[in-house]
């Protein structure tokens, strides 16, 4: 994979970390709960593991299928799916969302944190930067060295949308309150509907074919 291609699954990794929806609101709304920082900073972790395992889901999938299916095909049916995804998420994301209590244990947190990510389309985002992956499986017949890269691929992206994560939640928790996003945070469900689109329409229409 080449640098570009690490600097965008750390990017994304840093955009998906700042969506309240991804985790850091809901590590907020615990330390609050039970009036602890501790609390705040413990949360980051299953949060981050189940936003990992979203993750990870699609980009194996992506080695897998890159195995046994033209990567051409792969890459215009992720597109689909993307475009597909992001209508679906404008028109009815709001109304699915996993309800987890202030109660729930860490377990629990890394089951909502994946179930989130999922449902947003988290690793379909990652798609475009992870594609060549699977034409990597095509062209070594087995799936060992894409495998590994899938592995640090995952860790990148992840470790990226920790930090952020983790500076938004303590700065909200500390210092800025919860209050602020009915004033001065922008709307991310619809930048991340329009992302998700993009991202389709770039794979369908914009990035080139392999041979």
């Amino acid at each position: 994979m080449s640098t570009v291609g690490w600097l965008a699954l750390a990017g994304l990794g840093a955009f998906h970390g700042a969506n309240p929806a991804m985790g850091w609101l809901f590590a907020v709304a615990l330390g609050l709960h039970r009036r602890s920082r501790a609390i705040v900073l413990a949360s980051l972790l299953p949060i981050a593991l189940g936003h990992a395992a979203a993750v990870a889901v699609i980009a194996l999938a992506l080695v897998a299928l890159g195995m046994a299916i033209d990567a051409q095909v792969v890459r215009v049916g992720a597109g689909i799916v993307l475009v597909a995804w992001a209508v679906y998420h404008h028109l009815y994301g709001a109304r699915h969302h996993l309800r987890i209590g202030m109660r729930t244990g860490m377990v629990g947190l890394a089951v909502w944190s994946f179930a989130m990510a999922s449902a947003h389309g988290a690793g379909l985002m990652l798609v475009p930067v992870l594609l060549p992956l699977g034409e990597m499986a095509t062209q070594h017949a087995h799936a060992g060295p894409s495998l590994a890269i899938t592995l640090a691929a995952v860790a990148v992206h992840t470790l990226a949308m920790l930090a952020v994560t983790g500076v938004i939640a303590v700065a909200v928790y500390e210092w800025v309150g919860v209050a602020f996003l009915r004033r001065g945070w922008i709307n991310l469900d619809r930048l991340w509907a329009w992302s998700l689109a993009a991202t389709g329409v770039i794979l369908i229409v914009l990035v080139p074919p392999t041979h």
